[in-house]
C-alpha cells in the first residue's frame, strides 16, 4: 500500500532548524516503509541559503523537484516556503535519477539516465514523474514528452517545467538530492502497486474567442505565420496588447500520431525580431487555433471543479498538483495570487495529503485508453495526479 504525507517549512535562514521542522512533521504523519521518495518544491531563496541542500542530504530517501513561485500543502500556503510530498510503500518501488546536460539535445541524455535508474527493473514503470528545466528557446515542452515516450511509450508522464518568481524565470532550477541545475531533468519512476489517475483543469473549448485561424508556417514551438501573416502581426491585428505577458492559444494538434482529438493550450512567451512567435510547446503547421479568454473567475471556477474531483475518487492516498504560472500571473494581476492555492487547501479532504506548486508547462495525459496514455504538454492548465 502507498502512503503519502505533505510537509513544509518557512525557515529560510537556519538549515538545521528547517530540517528539524520537516522531520517532526514526517514523524507525526507517517512511518517510512521499505521504499520511499519525495517531490520537493521551493522558492529559490531556499537554494541560495543552503536550506534545500541540507534537507535533501539529511533525509533517508531521494528528493527530486523544482523551484517555483508559491505552493500549498494541507497545512499551509505561501511564497517563501519549501514543501515536500513524501511517498512510501512496501509494494511500490521508486527509482530516481537525473540526466546529463540537455543543452545539446534531450533524447540521448534522457535515455541514458533512464536506463541507469531502471537497470534493476524488468518492466516499464507504472508512472513517471518528470521535473525539467524551463528552456523553451532551446527545447519546447513537447520535446521532453517525446523523449520519454520513445523510451517508455506505455507509461503515463506527469510533471512540470521549473519556474521561479522572476518574469523570465532565469533563476529556475531542477533539484535532485540537494543539487540544483537549469540544464538537466530529474525524475521519479514508480513501479508496482500504484494506480495513477489524472485530471486537467483548463477551460472548455467554447470559452475560446471564435475565429478562423490556421498555422501556415511553423517549426516546433516557433510559429512563423498564422493565416499567412507573421505571428506578431496576427496578434497585433486582433488588438492583443503588446504589454500582455503571454497569449494562450487553443490548438488542435495535427502531426502527432497518437493525438486523441482533445485540444491543448499553448502559451506564447515572446517574439523574435522577425515577428516569429515563440511558444512553450509545439504548434504544428496546419493546426487550427483559437485565442482563449482567461479571467479571474474562469480560472478559479475551472480550478475548483478540477480540485473537487480529487475528493470523488476511491482509495486516494495522495495528490500532486501543478498549475501553470500564467494562471498565477493573472491571479496576481487581480490582487489574489494565492487564491488558487487556497482553493486547493480549503477543498481537498484533509485526510488526503497533497502538494501544489506553480509550473512553466505541464506534462499530463489528456486521456488513458486501453491502458495507453495520450501524454501531452500543456500550458495555462492545472494538472492533477491522484495516487
Amino acid at each position: 500500500m502507498l502512503k503519502c504525507a505533505s510537509v513544509f517549512t518557512h525557515e529560510i535562514d537556519d538549515p538545521e532548524k528547517a530540517l528539524t521542522e520537516i522531520k517532526t512533521q514526517m514523524d507525526k504523519k507517517l512511518t517510512l516503509l521499505d521504499h520511499s521518495a519525495g517531490i520537493v518544491m521551493c522558492h529559490t531563496e531556499f537554494v541560495a541559503s543552503g536550506v534545500l541542500k541540507h534537507i535533501c542530504q539529511n533525509l533517508p530517501f531521494d528528493l527530486a523537484g523544482t523551484t517555483t513561485s508559491s505552493q500549498a500543502v494541507n497545512d499551509d500556503t505561501g511564497e517563501l516556503i519549501l514543501t515536500i510530498f513524501v511517498m512510501t510503500s512496501d509494494d511500490v518501488r521508486f527509482r530516481t535519477g537525473i540526466t546529463d546536460s540537455l543543452n545539446d539535445g534531450i533524447d540521448e541524455p534522457v535515455k541514458a539516465a533512464y536506463e541507469k535508474a531502471a537497470a534493476a527493473e524488468s518492466a516499464l514503470p507504472a508512472l513517471a514523474i518528470v521535473l525539467s528545466p524551463f528552456s523553451i528557446e532551446k527545447h519546447s515542452g513537447d520535446a521532453h514528452v517525446r523523449a520519454w515516450k520513445k523510451i517508455i511509450p506505455g507509461t503515463p508522464l506527469f510533471g512540470t517545467l521549473a519556474v521561479d518568481d522572476t518574469v523570465s524565470f532565469e533563476k529556475n532550477r531542477v533539484i535532485y538530492r540537494g543539487a540544483d541545475t537549469k540544464e538537466a531533468a530529474a525524475f521519479v519512476l514508480c513501479y508496482g502497486n500504484i494506480t495513477p489517475r489524472f485530471f486537467i483543469a483548463a477551460l472548455p473549448q467554447n470559452d475560446a474567442i471564435s475565429l478562423q485561424a490556421v498555422v501556415t508556417k511553423s517549426k516546433g514551438n516557433f510559429v512563423h505565420e498564422i493565416n499567412h501573416k507573421s505571428a506578431q502581426t496576427f496578434f497585433a491585428d486582433l488588438g492583443t496588447p503588446e504589454s500582455m505577458i503571454t497569449v494562450p492559444l487553443m490548438v488542435n494538434l495535427l502531426n502527432q500520431e497518437d493525438y486523441d482529438g482533445i485540444p491543448v493550450i499553448r502559451g506564447q512567451a515572446g517574439f523574435t525580431e522577425e515577428g516569429t512567435g515563440i511558444f512553450c510547446g509545439d504548434v504544428d503547421e496546419g493546426s487550427t487555433v483559437s485565442l482563449v479568454k482567461f479571467d479571474f473567475d474562469d480560472i478559479l471556477s475551472a480550478s475548483q471543479k478540477g480540485i473537487e474531483r480529487i475528493n470523488t475518487q476511491a482509495e486516494v492516498n495522495g495528490a500532486l498538483l501543478f498549475s501553470c504560472i500564467s494562471r498565477r500571473m493573472l491571479l496576481l494581476g487581480a490582487g489574489a495570487p494565492l487564491s488558487e492555492l487556497k482553493a486547493a487547501k480549503d477543498t481537498i479532504n484533509p485526510d488526503i495529503p497533497f502538494m501544489m506548486g506553480y509550473s512553466g508547462g505541464e506534462f499530463c495525459p489528456t486521456s488513458v485508453k486501453n491502458n495507453v496514455p495520450a501524454n501531452r504538454f500543456h500550458n495555462f492548465s492545472l494538472i492533477i495526479l491522484v495516487v
